[in-house]
Parts: C-alpha cells; sequence; structure tokens
C-alpha cells in the first residue's frame, strides 16, 4: 500500500526512515473520502478544492495536497524546499493526522507520486483509446483479465490527467493488471498519462468526430490517439491491439516498436469475426475465428456494434495468455456495465436510455439496434456537441441513418434541426417528424404519443440532459 513516506519520496528523493500512516487512496472530491485518504485541493474555474480540506479532513481523510494557504489554517508540512530527514521537526509532524502537504502544484504532485508509484509495482497495463467504446471496451477487457488476474480498471471514465493519476494510486503490491481507459483532448495528452503508467499493451477502438471541436480534423485526433502506441515497448513486451476495420487506426501499425495485433470483421486480421446477428436486449451471436480455430460464441453486449468489444477483449485475453475458456467466461460474465439501459416508460413504451453522451458514430450504432427491436420505432435525438468542422456532416448521417430506421423522429435542440432536415430528404414523412428546443415540450409529447407497443431509443450529447427525458418518461418503483 501508498504510504506517507512514499509520497514524501516521490516529492523530495528523500525518504523518511521511519514507519509513516498508509494512504488508502486519493480523490479531488471531498464528497467522496474515506478515512485515510489524501485529499488533493485542485484549483478549478468554479470551485477550488482548498475551500474543502477542512471537510475533507472531517470525512476522514489523513493528509491534502494544498498550493496556497487555508483561510482557517491548519498542520502543515512544507515540501516546497525538499524534506528534511535529520529535522526533529519534520519527523514529528509525519506522527500527526490530520496534515496537510504543501507543494507548489496540486496536481503537478499528484501525478508526480502516480509516477512514482507505478514504477514501484510489478503489474502490466493495458491502455485503451479511441473515440467511441473506450469505457465498455475497458469493463469488458478488465471482466475477461479478471478471470485470472486480480484486475484494476479506471473507475467511471477516469481517463485524464487527473483521473488516470488517482486510479494508479489505488493500486496495491496485490494487483496483477491494470485496465487504464486514457481520453484525448489536446496533443501530447496521452503521451503524457502513457508516461506516467507505462502501458504494455495499447488497444485502439476506432477514430471518429468526437471533440473534433477541441482537437480538430480526424487526421488530428487519429495522431493524438497513436501516442498510445507510440509510447508502447518494443516487441515482444509490447503489443497494439488495432482495429483492421478503420483505415486510421490500421494506419497506426507504422508507428508502433510493439508487435501488432489486428482484430475485426475482415479475414486479414488476426483476430476476426463473422455471420454476427444481434438478438435485440438479448445480446448477439457471431462467429470467431483466430488462426485454425473457429468458435460460435453469443454474449449479453447490445447491438451488432458491439462484436468488436468483444473482440478486443478476446484478443487482450490471448496476447496475455489466457486461455479461450477464461476468455469466453469473462465475455458472458455480464457484469459489465453498459451505457445504453433498457427501461420502461410510464405508457408502456419500451425506453432505450442512452444519454450517457453522444457522437454520430454511437448514435449510428444505436440506430442499428433500434432497427433489431420488435415494435414501433422512435428516435429521440438530440444535439452532438463537440464535432467542429464535422459538425454539419454528422448530424445529416444521423439524419439519413433515422430515417431508414425510425418510423417517428423527434429531435431536440438547435443542431437536431439538421438531423429532422436531413431525415425528411432522405424520405422520412414530414408528418413523422417533430422538432423541440429543449426537453420540456418533447416530454410532453413524448407522454402524449407514445403507447406500449412502441421502443423509444433517447440519445444526444451529455450537455443537453437528455437523461431528463427518461427521468419524466420511466415508471418509478417504490
Amino acid at each position: 500500500m501508498l504510504t506517507l513516506a512514499d509520497v514524501i519520496e516521490a516529492l523530495t528523493s528523500t525518504r523518511p526512515e521511519m514507519s509513516t500512516p498508509v494512504i488508502t487512496e486519493a480523490t479531488v472530491d471531498s464528497r467522496q473520502v474515506i478515512p485515510g485518504a489524501l485529499f488533493v485541493a485542485i484549483p478549478g474555474e468554479r470551485v477550488d478544492g482548498h475551500d474543502f480540506v477542512a471537510e475533507s479532513f472531517q470525512r476522514g481523510a489523513s493528509f491534502a495536497f494544498i498550493q496556497r494557504d487555508l483561510a482557517d489554517p491548519l498542520p502543515t508540512l512544507d515540501l516546497r524546499s525538499g524534506f528534511s530527514a535529520g529535522s526533529t521537526e519534520s519527523l514529528a509532524s509525519l506522527t500527526r493526522t490530520p496534515l496537510c502537504l504543501r507543494v507548489e502544484n496540486s496536481l503537478a504532485a499528484l501525478q508526480q507520486v502516480a509516477h512514482f508509484w507505478r514504477r514501484k509495482l510489478e503489474l502490466r497495463v493495458i491502455g485503451i483509446t479511441g473515440s467511441v467504446g473506450k469505457s465498455t471496451t475497458k469493463e469488458v477487457v478488465a471482466e475477461v483479465l479478471s478471470q485470472r488476474y486480480r484486475t484494476l480498471k479506471s473507475p467511471g471514465n477516469l481517463n485524464n490527467e487527473i483521473g488516470l493519476p488517482l486510479t494508479i494510486l489505488k493500486l496495491g503490491a496485490g494487483h496483477e493488471r491494470a485496465v487504464l481507459e486514457m481520453g484525448f483532448y489536446v496533443p501530447g495528452e496521452i503521451a503524457f498519462l502513457c508516461d506516467i503508467a507505462l502501458p504494455q499493451i495499447g488497444v485502439v477502438t476506432n477514430i471518429g468526430t468526437v471533440h473534433a471541436e477541441r482537437a480538430g480534423s480526424q487526421e488530428a485526433i487519429a495522431r493524438g490517439k497513436s501516442e498510445l502506441v507510440q509510447s508502447l515497448p518494443a516487441a515482444p513486451d509490447g503489443v497494439a491491439i488495432l482495429n483492421y476495420d478503420d483505415p486510421w487506426v490500421r494506419s497506426m501499425a507504422e508507428k508502433t516498436k510493439a508487435r501488432v495485433f489486428y482484430y475485426g470483421l475482415d479475414p486479414e486480421a488476426e483476430l476476426w469475426a463473422d455471420e454476427v446477428e444481434g438478438l435485440g436486449l438479448e445480446g448477439i451471436r457471431f462467429r470467431l475465428h483466430y488462426h485454425s480455430e473457429v468458435l460460435h460464441l453469443r454474449v449479453p453486449m447490445i447491438g451488432q456494434h458491439s462484436v468488436h468489444t468483444a473482440l478486443r477483449a478476446a484478443a487482450v485475453g490471448l496476447v496475455d495468455g489466457l486461455t479461450w475458456q477464461e476468455i469466453v467466461s469473462g465475455l458472458r460474465s455480464g457484469h459489465t456495465q453498459l451505457r445504453l439501459v433498457a427501461v420502461r416508460g410510464q405508457n408502456g413504451a419500451l425506453l432505450l436510455d442512452d444519454t450517457y453522451n453522444a457522437s454520430p458514430e454511437s448514435t449510428l450504432a444505436a440506430l442499428n439496434l433500434l432497427s433489431e427491436l420488435e415494435g414501433r420505432k422512435v428516435a429521440v435525438l438530440g444535439d452532438m456537441l463537440e464535432l467542429g468542422q464535422y459538425e454539419q456532416q454528422g448530424h445529416e448521417m444521423v439524419g439519413v441513418r433515422a430515417a431508414r430506421v425510425a418510423e417517428v423522429l423527434v429531435t431536440v435542440g438547435e443542431r437536431g434541426r439538421m438531423i429532422a432536415a436531413a431525415a425528411r430528404r432522405a424520405g422520412l414523412r414530414s408528418d413523422k417528424v417533430v422538432e423541440f428546443e429543449n426537453n420540456d415540450p418533447a416530454i410532453e409529447w413524448l407522454r402524449k404519443h407514445l403507447n406500449a407497443k412502441d421502443v423509444v431509443l433517447i440519445k444526444g450529447s451529455h450537455g443537453i440532459r437528455m437523461d431528463r427525458i427518461v427521468a419524466a418518461l420511466e415508471v418509478k418503483h417504490e
């Protein structure tokens, strides 16, 4: 377990020659503090963590990183000029908790400790990046590896310069594998995360238009994601698991010294699938090919696009030495937290809640799932944010597909109008398309017009909070 001595050594290169308290975990949210935690006070645009240091101690935190003076001073050890192992005063302060640790920059200190701690641990790290499917892939990969190894995975979507170091500080000597999601917003970010995490296996899902507003073109996004495979160790220690079906990802083979393992639906891939059949909410069925082996599988993953998730997880299992029995057991476990959730509406309609986020790629996949289900198909689609130069093209692609799948299309938001217009041009009758500026009138319309035979897909970017539509329509269980 991480101790205060480890933290001090990581930040000052001097290790106290005494027993120090264990740090249970690190957090930047005082509401999530557990006893023995390290609270990292980070100044934000709207909230400053320094205002919650006292609260974190009240909730049981033992230590806190601070980078400025507190309004109400608390016991503090200043590490900005190093640590004097021979100082009686310095050593005495280590026996007191709670204790603030003064550093130049709280976030940089967190990252430095994570960098240090990762190098103290003997384990295999799997890094996962891509435009769509990172979180679900992380969940399924962790499920597969857990069949043999003690495995830690990134909680939720903690995939950035704050979340990844927090996850690494959860690792202990007993862990054998870590599955870490890595997000990309600006060039150099994934390379920075890899320098902390030292992944030996890298998985790339696909290259889409998510965050194009910040990252720029798909080419720029591909360059950013390729930082993962560039950071891997050379073969045989490093393995890059790449999507053969995505030309942007396939070409990343040229940028890595690691062994390349392709997966996809193309027989040219090392691991590939065919005869993919969607079973609606019951999962998918497909045939898996690996060299001369052929397996017939049925797994509880929703939508035909999920075959790629299964392939990624199986690929990690194969390169990490798992047996087919272990891999299949992990794929079938059903413990993975899929973001799309099916719930019943007040009027009996089946609501497909996919409101966590939206991109053209993930919305097309959700519409494909809708097409597999029985009933009148209703698509409630909202704005997809941060698409940059792909905004119009992305919304129009979705509108064309919606026209072919949905019998009724409801759009929400200003950008949703692009979806509606494209759907009409693609042949969906105007009286089957309804447009709203925001969620409230959409909720009222849906309450009046949905019935028990309807299957309703609800999807949009998290920023427009279409989860409120689901909450308003869902049957509440007492």
